[in-house]
């Protein structure tokens, strides 16, 4: 991050808003999927790679100003919000008006939907067009209502499929042109990491969710059994990455991680200890797709 000072207040402003960090959870997904298309890095299609990963940052930023809008009346109750969780704070501390964030994401919709659009008749890729209005589509249902599934106790599966899945499987479609040699069984590596990590950023959440109503992992499950979960599903990645690769190196930081969380101590909503085992479980998740990239590389 940049000093406050090297920036203009707006300018900084935004870039809170705007939570560069979350990158991590977008981009590598997505040139995955490209490098899986294809024999090796030299062989992507530039063109195709630069504009995949721009509609990449596109939807982010229509993903955190959407979220943040709608989880405004949430997020203003939050006191144990991390750099991981609980929103941008932009709203919470009147930094933003919700009618600027709420154009701000309207606008970042319509540019990720307008790269789809590009993909499909620049490049000859159809499916791109309903995958990005797919991606807007996830992002209203897990937000807005009237099906607010994030509100519903569907919010991490949601960002399951929507991160360990539709991503790759976009990046692979745009440069393959098509899905017939898909890697499906690379689901059983990337979804249940990607369910661990939005189960692990509910538990620092866990106090405003309960008190605004939001039936979050950690909510419906209680803290103890969401670590448990968060431990079991990342066990069940590194033991898929193994049988799926088979070579020690992929597997050293996502067992390094996940042994972390489960041998560390517990910590409650707030405390530093409880933001390093989130740190660590998106960590796990990171390292995982991290690894698969460098392998086929």
């Amino acid at each position: 991050m940049l000093p406050r000072t090297a920036l203009p207040a707006r300018a900084w402003v935004w870039l809170q808003a705007s939570r560069p960090p979350s990158q991590s959870y977008i981009a590598p997904p997505l040139l995955l999927g490209q490098l899986l298309a294809v024999p090796g890095a030299a062989a992507l299609e530039l063109r195709i790679l630069l504009w995949v990963q721009l509609f990449g940052v596109c939807d982010q930023l229509f993903i955190v100003y959407g979220n943040d809008y709608a989880d405004r009346e949430t997020d203003a109750l939050n006191r144990t919000a991390t750099p991981f969780s609980g929103g941008s704070r932009v709203l919470a501390e009147r930094a933003l008006t919700p009618r600027a964030l709420l154009r701000a994401s309207k606008w970042a919709a319509v540019a990720t939907v307008a790269i789809a659009a590009l993909l499909a008749l620049r490049f000859g890729r159809p499916l791109s067009l309903p995958l990005g209005v797919l991606a807007v589509l996830m992002l209203w249902a897990y937000s807005y209502r009237p099906l607010s599934l994030s509100y519903r106790g569907g919010g991490e599966l949601l960002q399951m499929v929507g991160v360990g899945f539709c991503l790759p499987l976009f990046g692979y479609y745009n440069q393959a042109g098509t899905l017939a040699a898909f890697p499906w069984e690379l689901c059983a590596v990337l979804l249940p990491t990607h369910l661990a990590c939005a189960m692990a950023t509910s538990l620092p959440d866990a106090p405003s969710d309960r008190q605004s109503g939001k039936r979050s992992a950690t909510v419906l499950l209680g803290p103890a059994r969401n670590r448990a979960a968060i431990g079991l599903l990342n066990l069940g990645t590194v033991a898929a990455l193994w049988w799926s690769h088979g070579e020690l190196w992929i597997l050293v930081l996502p067992a390094l991680c996940t042994a972390g969380i489960a041998l560390g101590p517990v910590g409650a909503p707030g405390s530093r200890t409880l933001l390093v085992r989130v740190a660590l479980a998106i960590a796990t998740t990171i390292t995982v797709v991290a690894g698969l990239i460098i392998a086929h590389w």
